[in-house]
């Protein structure tokens, strides 16, 4: 594979997981400041399957999707106000948790247990950052900010995790088994 059509599949590739990203975006269970959504179960598979420079920029053009206006944020949302408004925090945290989830699954291997351990890490990365970013933005005290952008997403968070690692796997398993991953592989290292 030429290293410019590998470029243009993998472009192709991480704007069909931005699209997955916003999609499942829509899957909303309100709450008072901060809703659960399936943003944090995509970016786990993002990361997961693609690795951490496809899975960042996956995430990045979802954010530009959704910066630009696009209604890919949860409760088909978009706008710059949305990013610095108090869920902000969160979507911004969703680039460092794409990197280190694909960093670790990287540096270790692409096995369930460590897509577990890789995703309940990012899992902690979004909450710590959505959590301090909703403190200075709903001006919230840390224990208010700890009750409400962290503590009730937690137990869902690594039930998202394990789900993001089992399927993720599976998925970049079944890719690998068609050649589309090895050949992307060997081009990206």
């Amino acid at each position: 594979m030429t290293e410019s059509s590998f470029k243009l599949r993998m472009m192709i590739i991480s704007a069909l997981f931005a699209a997955i990203i916003g999609i499942l975006a829509q899957i909303t269970v309100p709450l008072p400041l901060v809703p659960i959504t399936g943003q944090t179960l995509a970016i786990g598979l993002a990361a997961t399957i693609l690795g951490s420079r496809y899975g960042t920029l996956s995430v990045l053009l979802y954010l530009c999707m959704g910066a630009i206006g696009m209604p890919v944020f949860a409760q088909m949302s978009g706008g710059l106000g949305i990013l610095v408004g108090p869920t902000g925090g969160y979507l911004v945290g969703f680039i460092p948790t794409a990197f280190i989830i694909g960093y670790f699954l990287e540096k270790t291997s692409f096995t369930i247990r460590n897509a577990v351990l890789a995703n309940i890490l990012g899992t902690f990365i979004a909450l710590i950052f959505g959590t301090v970013w909703l403190m200075f933005s709903a001006n919230l005290s840390w224990t208010a900010a700890f009750a409400s952008g962290f503590v009730p997403f937690i137990i869902v968070g690594f039930m998202k995790a394990g789900l993001a690692a089992w399927a993720g796997i599976l998925v970049r398993d079944r890719l690998k088994s068609t050649n589309l991953l090895t050949s992307l592989n060997a081009q990206a290292r």
